[in-house]
């Protein structure tokens, strides 16, 4: 009987303990129902506020504020497409297309069918390179809104890449772009596919409408040396604290556009049917004045203006005007016996091509000069020494770069930090009637776009003397750099068609013949030439410069 009641008592108790559960599983499932969408909505809610706080932080240019509101939005709201959005326009703000390709990704996949969506991750994926991906975005874009701003020049580059040279024409002709630069690119890349079709009279019409574009950037060269050796040619008399030199002359450039060199590349042969050769006028004027003169210190504010006008039409957009202004202090002493000078020199200069700008150059050099003792050699005589230690600094921004305002052009961009180191020695006979010089060099260019980026060696020969017939004065100057780039190109081919890292030797030759005339007057004849040999076809050119300079002094 007592077992009886005791295994009933248990029943009982389990079936009470059942039935507290079932009614606790019921409370807890409807406090479930009512209060989960409230926690929900109290998420969205919260993210929506976050969201709001960083498209105000975006419009105000905040981004990294912007960019931890909109991460905490997403993290509560996973499927909240404006906060997607927007976080990608930030990082594409900051120029990281690379971070901004993610968000963009989880956003085409909430709305595939969003074309605002698909147009900006095919673009992301363009600016990093990834072709391959861009190229089905934006060709669906482009089947639905062709007309869409800068669309034609992406779909067209792509078609250019993948050699549908047809179809990248037809793309590139229906191009509308608001930016002068990307119409100039337009024009460029369909003229090179009309030149690989065959169409070189269609060819050549595309290529002038875009004649500033370059492959690479040697059009100033010429005029820079000009300049140098006026600079290096110039009367110097020490107690005089104002120097001045006008120069006028004539020129003849057999290759002003610096259309490469005759190959088998289709590229190379298509840039070839440009306009590029030309006579032209020159004009010089720079003017020194040495404002500050106290003991062995010595400070000097420099102007100079530099312009060129070719008479040939067909090369107007290369005529170069350049205004450079420089600031520069020198400390003169000497070690024992050996004289030395440290100096400091600091100039801006501003180049427009056409009367619209093209390139300026923040540029500080730091030179150390030391005079070695003199030694007298057999047959030669006496020989004096100057040596130069150097280190320069420049920053330069090219003006006509579309990558400057859009980041799927970046690998494009010359804009860099160049520092260079190097030496200089002169040997000097005969109280400088004759002087041998030979340096050498090593710089770095780090420019912003990988396909400009390089390092670089360069050997200097030169040297000059005064003969002894009709005050005649000859100057020899050879130069050749050696230029390694770090990065594989993304456009241009090598000779074995493929994109490889570029590799240049370029050889500059300089030669003048100067006569001293009355009244301070010095006539000149000036040779340069560059050879410029690369394994990229396109940037490999000859070009040839004949100058005829008179200058006065004072």
């Amino acid at each position: 009987m007592s077992r009886y009641h005791a295994r009933r008592g248990s029943i009982t108790s389990r079936s009470h303990l059942l039935r507290i559960l079932t009614r606790t599983s019921a409370i807890l499932v409807l406090l479930t129902i009512v209060l989960l969408p409230c926690s929900v909505q109290a998420q969205e809610a919260d993210a929506e506020v976050l969201v709001a706080e960083g498209i105000i932080a975006y419009d105000a240019k905040r981004y990294d504020e912007a960019i931890s509101l909109l991460s905490r939005a997403v993290a509560l709201n996973p499927r909240h497409a404006r906060a997607f959005y927007y976080l990608a326009l930030c990082h594409l703000a900051r120029g990281q297309a690379e971070q901004a390709i993610a968000p963009l990704t989880t956003l085409h996949t909430l709305r595939p069918a969003d074309l605002e969506v698909t147009y900006q991750l095919g673009t992301a994926h363009f600016a990093v390179r990834h072709y391959g991906k861009a190229a089905p975005l934006l060709e669906e874009v482009f089947r639905q809104e062709p007309d869409r701003e800068n669309l034609g020049f992406y779909v067209g580059f792509l078609r250019y890449q993948q050699k549908d040279y047809d179809s990248a024409a037809a793309a590139l002709s229906v191009n509308a772009s608001s930016d002068p630069d990307l119409r100039q690119l337009a024009f460029f890349y369909r003229g090179l596919a009309l030149g690989v079709l065959g169409l070189s009279d269609q060819a050549q019409a595309e290529l002038a409408s875009a004649q500033r574009v370059q492959p690479s950037s040697p059009i100033t060269g010429a005029s820079v040396r000009v300049q140098e050796a006026l600079a290096a040619t110039r009367r110097v008399t020490e107690t005089q604290r104002l120097h001045m030199q006008v120069a006028v002359g004539g020129y003849y450039d057999d290759n002003v556009a610096v259309n490469p060199r005759k190959s088998s590349d289709s590229v190379a042969e298509a840039l070839r049917s440009r306009t590029t050769q030309s006579a032209g006028l020159v004009t010089s004027a720079r003017g020194d004045y040495a404002w500050y003169r106290n003991g062995p210190i010595e400070s000097i504010v420099t102007y100079s203006y530099y312009q060129t006008v070719n008479t040939n039409s067909g090369v107007g957009s290369f005529n170069i005007q350049d205004h450079l202004g420089g600031l520069s202090g020198v400390y003169r002493g000497t070690i024992g016996t050996m004289p030395y000078e440290i100096g400091g020199q600091y100039s801006y200069d501003y180049m427009f091509l056409d009367f619209t700008g093209f390139l300026s150059r923040h540029t500080l050099t730091l030179p150390v000069t030391l005079v070695p003792p003199a030694v007298t050699l057999p047959v030669l005589g006496r020989m004096e020494n100057l040596t130069t230690l150097l280190y320069r600094y420049q920053r330069k921004e090219f003006y006509a770069e579309p990558g400057n305002n859009d980041i799927r052009f970046g690998p494009e961009s010359r804009d860099a930090f160049n520092n260079m180191v190097g030496f200089l020695h002169a040997f000097r006979f005969r109280q400088d009637k004759y002087i041998v010089r030979v340096g050498y060099q090593h710089d770095t260019d780090a420019a912003s776009g990988s396909s400009f980026a390089y390092s670089g060696n360069r050997l200097q020969l030169g040297g000059q003397a005064t003969l002894p017939w009709y005050d005649l004065s000859v100057r020899l100057d050879y130069e050749v750099h050696w230029r390694a780039y770090n990065y594989a190109q993304v456009i241009f081919l090598d000779d074995a068609g493929q994109l490889s890292p570029r590799r240049d030797t370029e050889q500059d030759i300089f030669i003048q013949v100067a006569k001293a005339l009355p009244r301070n007057l010095t006539l000149a004849l000036q040779y340069q030439g560059v050879l410029n040999s690369s394994n990229i076809p396109v940037y490999a050119y000859d070009k040839n410069v004949f100058t005829t300079l008179l200058t006065w002094t004072y």
